[in-house]
């Protein structure tokens, strides 16, 4: 497979990069890391790096330049109805914080119960276990992530 995302042949998935992070020790936005620069970035919304599941079913598009080493990325993810994406742990210390923008769903973890958010709810939690997010919904979800590193990325 890695052979063929080398080639162009294929396009990596979000499960994929995860996996190549976890085993490469190194946090998630390396992978996606572009030139360094400074001053003001805008970010628009056609020319991100939208990464998506096998399936399609699930997005995550960062909100932050991947021009420099950081301890805080900042995501929105986007569920279809009725959709449940799993998330291998992340490095150790790991922690996400959500917010729902739309829709309603379920996080659960190793460390807790599943926990329901409905629109306007938050929660942190510690992402170093594996990690679910559910749809409970009919209509796309919206969450926006905030990922914080124990230590400096790099």
């Amino acid at each position: 497979m890695l052979g063929q995302i080398e080639t162009g042949k294929s396009a990596p998935t979000i499960g994929l990069l995860w996996k190549i992070a976890t085993a490469l020790d190194v946090p998630f936005a390396n992978l996606l890391a572009a030139h360094a620069s400074s001053g003001t970035a805008v970010l628009r919304r056609e020319e991100a790096k939208l990464l998506s599941s096998s399936d399609g079913r699930f997005t995550s598009r960062a909100l932050f330049p991947f021009d420099s080493e950081r301890r805080v990325e900042f995501y929105e993810l986007r569920l279809a109805a009725n959709h449940r994406e799993d998330a291998e742990a992340h490095a150790p210390g790991t922690r996400e914080n959500l917010v729902v923008v739309r829709g309603a769903v379920e996080i659960a973890t190793a460390h807790m119960p599943p926990v329901i958010l409905a629109e306007g709810d938050a929660i942190v939690f510690e992402a170093d276990v594996a990690h679910s997010y559910r749809n409970l919904g009919s209509i796309e979800a919206v969450l926006y992530l905030v990922m914080t590193y124990v230590e400096s990325i790099g």
